[in-house]
């Protein structure tokens, strides 16, 4: 069942920013801001698109950006990815997204706490938009910590515990998150790029090193990202080599007491026959003749194999 939007509003008296963040949203709120602000429609459907690439869009009067965050959902502690549209104007900041717990929270201390809410808003709008954009992408720098905390357990369980014991569905779900968060970060990347180059009466040419700022934090999360890629790769190579490797040994011994044993059956199955004439057949000592010649072949075998090597 999908939450029900809400719309929250504050304004910076002295700036005369406004920020408006709408959670979950749906027709209602976009209707809302259609009235108000005279965006774009295409725009506004984008806002309510379930699949919509990152990009930025420049118009006279606003920036458009559609980005896509990492995280972690509840259930099966697996990385999704969650789309954060944001308008920026002159005056006013409004973010569309579906209950993102970062901006929830940064909305709801800025209503409280008059000290952080002039650290963030008295600057203006571009000032405004870096700081949630920082905010954001450092949330997701916990998801990158926990990837490499998973990868060294891993990497330690495969070199140091029991080597018999398959790791490869952990191996290739945490591989599947890093590519995952890859996927996520890769666009992010050319679009964060890109806001340095936009529309100057939003985003001035001295707030320039605050965006490379935040373009150098999501290039150093894409080669931590790269890192993990070419490390996760190797460790499934280890453990597809350490599994084989064991099979390789199981088999062996296994192949090794087929081959003892084969000239075992074949005595036995030759003294098993029902007819007349078998050597040492009516001997009374037979038994302990055949016995004995059966367990001179086993340790005759057992030599050889050991001279050899295989055991």
């Amino acid at each position: 069942m999908k939450e029900k939007s809400i719309i929250s509003k504050i304004k910076h008296s002295e700036s005369g920013l406004t920020w408006i963040n709408i959670s979950n949203p749906d027709l209602k709120s976009v209707e809302y801001l259609k009235k108000t602000y005279k965006f774009h429609e295409l725009d506004l459907e984008d806002c309510l698109s379930k699949a919509q690439r990152p990009k930025i869009d420049d118009y006279e009067d606003y920036l458009f950006l559609v980005l896509h965050l990492p995280y972690k959902t509840s259930r099966k502690n697996r990385i999704k990815s969650a789309e954060l549209d944001v308008f920026i104007g002159q005056d006013f900041v409004v973010t569309l997204h579906n209950s993102h717990p970062e901006l929830n929270n940064l909305h709801e201390e800025l209503s409280k706490n008059k000290e952080q809410k002039e650290e963030y808003m008295g600057k203006g709008a571009g000032y405004f938009l870096y700081m949630l954009i920082d905010n954001v992408f450092d949330a997701s720098t916990p998801i990158l910590d926990d990837l490499n905390k998973q990868l060294d357990e891993l990497e330690r369980d495969v070199f140091e515990s029991d080597q018999s014991k398959d790791r490869l569905k952990d191996i290739l779900m945490l591989k599947k998150d890093i590519i995952n968060y890859r996927r996520i970060i890769m666009p992010e990347r050319a679009i964060l790029a890109q806001l340095e180059h936009k529309n100057k009466k939003f985003l001035p040419e001295d707030l320039n090193v605050y965006f490379d700022d935040i373009v150098d934090k999501v290039e150093k999360m894409w080669n931590t990202l790269e890192n993990l890629q070419e490390l996760i790769d190797s460790l499934q190579e280890t453990n597809e080599s350490i599994i084989s490797h064991t099979t390789n040994n199981v088999i062996k011994i296994l192949t090794i007491f087929s081959v003892v044993m084969l000239p075992l059956t074949f005595v036995t199955g030759f003294y098993g026959m029902n007819i007349n004439g078998l050597p040492l057949a009516q001997h009374p000592l037979s038994t302990v003749f055949v016995a004995g010649f059966m367990g001179l072949v086993v340790i005759s075998m057992i030599g050889y194999f050991r001279y050899k090597k295989w055991l």
